[in-house]
């Protein structure tokens, strides 16, 4: 496994580039293969978890052709054209992929084995099963179906009026997929906003989605979805971390190119401003359906803030981070109404305050968040991703601006998201070195 030494104290500057959007990534070619026709899908986001999602779809039979490891061609096989699959489908570590997927095959005329990595196996899915069989899905799983492995039999389902405990937009991606095959018409209503790639891309595909503020129908459609042609944005859950990274090292001034910047994802950057940071938005454009800028963040001093309610479902991914940010800003940082954390890849409530707290910040865990009383001098030390990309990233971010050296070990599992995040801290000045053996080789 591999390991990050960083040195901390080394100003950040320059332009540069993240990885194609994870959320995004995963939904081109999930709906590309129900398609009727070739679909290309550029700036892909090469993977851990949307790698998963290319082979869940190869084992339902269909073909998506690698130009790169960015330019995917789908050959979709419409509505009803999926294959039952020959084994178990293995989603690898990706919740998305599971939850999603899951909607996707409720309705199909096969049975369809999914199963995982130990996470996956812990991680919850009563939330997606309960109203998945209210349509008349068949669904098997350990204790009632609340965790995977899942066994999804084929069957034809109806429609559902359902309103999400949570505003989730894993679940609502997962219905609306589900909606597509059922008879009569299906109507999710959130509590508030949650990510809308689903319902943008599927509505671009010619699906009969409709939003009417936070209630949004689906029904099956009277012709094949139309194939797409997409260039997936730069990630901003991915370009967090280094929005983060320029507002707290002292000295630093980045620019970070091409970024989606979807208002329902855009929570981490208001939250952010908030607190003082100078961020802006340059060069803002429409890019396949998605409005896109360059970022520019320098570095700044930071107040403290409370964060919670509908603010939360937009940044939840990126609450490790903004942690650490809290640990350089003046005063108290209250994140709460994010219970969400304690059933991700960890409990990142749990795992976000252990590690951080290695490092000198002052951080408290409660049962739905994290209070943070700062300013902190962050000391370099020894962390542990403890399998968690977004952990890991965070824990680096930290000892950017930490004194000391810092070692950040199990990083491999930054590539589940950011491929390459250690190659562009570099880029930007960061004195970092990536020391070990890289999990591929040791399986060689």
């Amino acid at each position: 496994m591999t390991h990050l030494n960083i040195t901390g104290g080394h100003r950040l500057t320059g332009r540069c580039q993240v990885p194609g959007d994870k959320s995004i990534s995963h939904r081109a070619v999930m709906f590309s293969a129900i398609a009727n026709g070739t679909s290309t899908v550029r700036n892909f986001l090469d993977g851990g978890d949307c790698r998963a999602t290319i082979e869940v779809m190869r084992g339902l039979g269909v073909k998506v052709e690698e130009r790169s490891p960015t330019e995917l061609v789908i050959h979709g096989l419409g509505l009803d054209g999926l294959q039952e699959p020959s084994d178990f489908l293995n989603v690898g570590n990706s919740g998305t992929t599971i939850r999603l997927m899951t909607g996707l095959l409720a309705g199909q005329k096969f049975t369809t084995f999914l199963t995982g990595t130990p996470q996956i196996r812990r991680r919850p899915m009563s939330r997606i099963v309960k109203p998945l069989r209210q349509m008349g899905a068949v669904i098997v799983g350990r204790q009632d179906g609340n965790y995977a492995p899942l066994g999804i039999g084929g069957t034809t389902l109806r429609g559902l009026d359902y309103t999400l405990p949570v505003a989730s937009a894993q679940v609502k991606s997962c219905l609306l997929l589900a909606g597509l095959y059922g008879q009569g018409l299906t109507v999710i209503r959130q509590p508030g906003p949650a990510r809308d790639h689903t319902e943008r891309m599927l509505a671009a595909m010619g699906a009969p989605i409709a939003t009417y503020g936070n209630t949004i129908h689906s029904e099956r459609p009277d012709q094949e979805l139309s194939p797409i042609e997409i260039d997936v944005p730069g990630d901003i859950s991915s370009a967090a971390f280094l929005i983060v990274a320029g507002a707290i090292v002292p000295d630093s001034r980045i620019t970070i190119v091409g970024v989606g910047v979807n208002p329902t994802r855009t929570g981490i950057v208001d939250a952010l401003v908030d607190m003082g940071a100078r961020i802006e938005y340059r060069n803002q454009r429409n890019q396949s359906g998605e409005p896109v800028a360059d970022i520019e963040v320098q570095y700044s001093e930071l107040r403290g803030a409370t964060f919670g309610g509908e603010q939360i479902v937009t940044m939840i991914d990126e609450l490790p981070v903004l942690a650490v940010a809290a640990s350089q800003a003046h005063g108290r940082t209250i994140v709460k109404d994010a219970g969400e954390l304690r059933v991700k890849e960890t409990d990142r409530i749990a795992s976000t305050v252990s590690e951080l707290r290695k490092m000198g910040v002052n951080i408290e865990p409660t049962p739905d968040g994290f209070i943070v009383e700062g300013p902190t001098r962050l000391m370099g030390g020894s962390v542990e991703s403890l399998g968690d990309h977004r952990l890991a990233m965070a824990t680096a971010v930290a000892a950017l601006a930490a004194q000391g050296p810092t070692t950040v070990f199990g990083s491999d599992v930054t590539a589940d998201s950011f491929p390459g995040f250690e190659f562009t801290l570099q880029t930007l000045g960061a004195n970092l070195e990536i020391a070990g053996t890289p999990a591929a080789a040791l399986h060689v």
